[in-house]
């Protein structure tokens, strides 16, 4: 069968070339019955559109670019699969360009490392999507974007989030629940706007619990699970331990559980461990880790389309700005009890 064209297509769903083009570009100008019935259309005949043409043919390169701190983790993994399938849905394709490293932000301007591939827009994730220089940087190149878990400047941007406080004050509530009293944190970098505001949360949690968030309970790692480890460690070492442990992220979760074992302490039996993400390694770890589910691909997924949305509604006050999803504790077998000592 030879290859589809928008020809094709024009005809199966008896509407002009120009139509199909409005609705493959998410132009607007299209009916909402006009438009479904392409969509249709395009979908039974298994239409792919071609980048590279479609790129020369008008103004857009059908790219989408994302800048991404740690590309290789967990959470990067996630959030680009979320990206690149909302990317495959619109007709785009996602560019991955990794920025700064865990110490710093973003190490050059954006728009300068866009340059050449020319994209459409830009994806920010964090920590990016909160420096005031990147956004600066990619409004003065005119480069339109939307960010992921921005901590303010929310009028600048479409966006797409979650509470990370209260999801760590529900979480710190569990802990509390099951009669733990020293629950001590591991919060992220200072440059992650979510790690300050799921620490707040932990703090806000046992402040209106009628416990108390003692400094030395307060430990700070680096989304990484050596750093979880080493954080644990010097908590276990105080002469008055937490009976529980909560990460600001799973990876650093798996650290705690590698430094209790260490110990030859038992999870949940002498520790309890909780982490925040809901990774696959949280399913698999040993004991599986009671966590938070943060909807990483969800969010990235609803930045690309809140952004693509965008550019078919330049001159429209009706597109859409913002997308707040939910999170989920998620109980495994972590967390019980604190031990009867």
């Amino acid at each position: 069968m030879p290859d589809v064209t928008i020809t094709h297509i024009a005809r199966a769903a008896g509407v002009s070339i120009k139509t199909v083009s409005r609705v493959l570009n998410r132009e607007t100008g299209v009916g909402a019955e006009t438009r479904a019935r392409v969509e249709a259309v395009i979908g039974q005949l298994g239409y792919r559109p071609n980048v590279s043409a479609r790129s020369l043919a008008g103004a857009r390169s059908y790219l989408i670019g994302l800048a991404f701190q740690k590309v290789a983790t967990a959470y990067g993994l996630e959030f680009q699969f979320g990206a690149m399938a909302a990317c495959r849905r619109a007709g785009y394709h996602l560019v991955v360009e990794q920025v700064g490293d865990e110490d710093d932000g973003a190490a050059a301007p954006l728009s300068r490392l866009f340059a050449d591939i020319r994209v459409d827009g830009v994806i920010l994730a964090p920590p990016a999507a909160d420096d005031p220089a990147v956004l600066d940087d990619l409004e003065a190149a005119g480069l339109p974007y939307a960010r992921v878990a921005p901590d303010g400047a929310f009028g600048r941007s479409p966006y797409a989030g979650m509470d990370d406080h209260r999801a760590a004050f529900e979480m710190t509530r569990l802990l509390w629940g099951h009669g733990h009293r020293r629950i001590a944190f591991i919060g992220g970098p200072d440059i992650h706007s979510s790690a300050r505001r799921r620490r707040e949360g932990w703090a806000a949690a046992l402040a209106a619990l009628g416990g108390e968030a003692r400094p030395e309970w307060l430990e700070r790692g680096m989304f990484l699970s050596h750093s979880g480890f080493e954080a644990a460690d010097r908590l276990l070492d105080l002469a008055e331990p937490p009976t529980a442990i909560f990460a600001a992220n799973d990876e650093m979760a798996f650290g705690a559980l590698a430094a209790a074992a260490k110990r030859g302490l038992s999870v949940p039996r002498d520790l309890s461990v909780a982490g925040f993400d809901d990774t696959y390694g949280a399913r698999s770890s040993w004991p599986p880790l009671t966590t938070v589910r943060q909807p990483v691909r969800e969010m990235a997924e609803a930045a690309v389309d809140l952004l693509i949305a965008g550019f078919g509604a330049v001159a429209s006050e009706d597109a859409p700005r913002a997308k707040l999803l939910e999170f989920a504790l998620v109980e495994r077998a972590s967390v019980g009890p604190p031990p009867a000592r």
